[in-house]
């Protein structure tokens, strides 16, 4: 089992459209291999879209799987989690577990999802104390750490892909402490470049603006634990279709981030799954009304149809070549995933 977090700590980047148009593509690609979603972010997105998304009932579908005893969710999984924190309860783990396809026949039969919850933001107040609680003879971090770990070693999947919430909470901190390797989306802009340096502050307790912080990290309590990192596998920079020549505005950004990536890899190359910025960043153009279109009706890009489309009462137009150069885009990142 390979594990994938797509994760930034920036919000804006594209995170959840580019992991479902992903995820999806790999999923055909790949019909032999069974694919897991975990989708770990209170807003659920990724979840409205593999059931349907705003067209087919995506949000109605959600709430039935969050309406299910038990809640058939990673907030279900949580609730149960929270009264037994520290040990984990006989339970069967495909209770959290729905299959898109069952509610949206563009999703390929080989997927699998853990729907996201509203309750993770409330849930993560009750983690951090639990997390923080002093028992003797228990490491009370690491036992509320591994809970999504746990959860997946009691289910048979080839690869799983979990999509982060932009922020460094204690849900997040548990979907990366289960992941092998990292997705880290940015796009040509400033806030994303600092976005990077903070990834590393945060996952591998890099450049920190005081000493006094490294013996709080995650990378510290990991490592304490004998816990190893995920790597950084791949960096997406979305939408450069916004930001392309020379005489662009944002051409000295991209420059940057090149410079900023070749520099940490060279000082850090064992927090790399790559070697060198060509063999780890993917170049993906904006999507524009064609990953609009496909969001609201949960359609990959190789199903979805072109021309007049009815997206909320109106008609829109899906231009044949757009989806074309759309799932090019997207044939580039399933390329680099394994």
């Amino acid at each position: 089992m390979t594990v994938y977090a797509i994760w930034n700590n920036k919000g804006g980047t594209g995170k959840t459209s580019l992991a479902f148009q992903a995820v999806t593509r790999f999923a055909e690609k790949n019909p032999n291999k069974k694919v897991l979603v975990i989708d770990m972010c209170p807003q659920a997105n990724m979840s409205e879209i593999l059931l349907g998304g705003q067209e087919g009932e995506g949000s109605k579908n959600l709430l039935v799987q969050q309406g299910k005893t038990p809640r058939s969710s990673i907030g279900g999984y949580f609730d149960l989690r929270l009264k037994a924190p520290f040990s984990p309860p006989v339970y069967s783990a495909n209770d959290y577990v729905s299959h898109p396809k069952d509610m949206n026949v563009e999703i390929p039969g080989n997927i699998d999802l853990v729907c996201g919850d509203p309750l993770l933001e409330l849930q993560a107040i009750a983690m951090n104390t639990l997390a923080n609680a002093d028992i003797p003879g228990v490491n009370s971090w690491l036992s509320v750490i591994d809970w999504l770990k746990e959860l997946l070693s009691n289910l048979e999947y080839d690869y799983v892909f979990i999509d982060t919430n932009p922020s460094f909470s204690m849900y997040t901190q548990i979907a990366l402490a289960a992941s092998d390797r990292v997705v880290l989306p940015v796009m040509a802009d400033d806030s994303s470049r600092r976005a990077i340096q903070n990834a590393f502050s945060l996952i591998y307790g890099l450049k920190l603006p005081s000493e006094v912080y490294s013996k709080y990290t995650f990378a510290k309590k990991m490592s304490d634990a004998g816990r190893s990192l995920p790597k950084i596998h791949l960096i997406l920079k979305n939408r450069l279709t916004q930001y392309m020549g020379t005489a662009s505005a944002f051409h000295a950004v991209l420059l940057g981030i090149d410079s900023d990536i070749s520099q940490l890899i060279k000082s850090y190359p064992e927090h790399f799954g790559f070697l060198s910025v060509a063999d780890g960043a993917v170049d993906v153009r904006d999507f524009g009304t064609t990953g609009v279109v496909a969001f609201a009706r949960g359609c990959p890009f190789s199903t979805m149809p072109t021309g007049k489309l009815t997206l909320s009462g109106r008609r829109v137009q899906v231009k044949q070549e757009y989806r074309a150069q759309a799932l090019e885009a997207i044939d580039a990142v399933v390329d680099k995933i394994i």
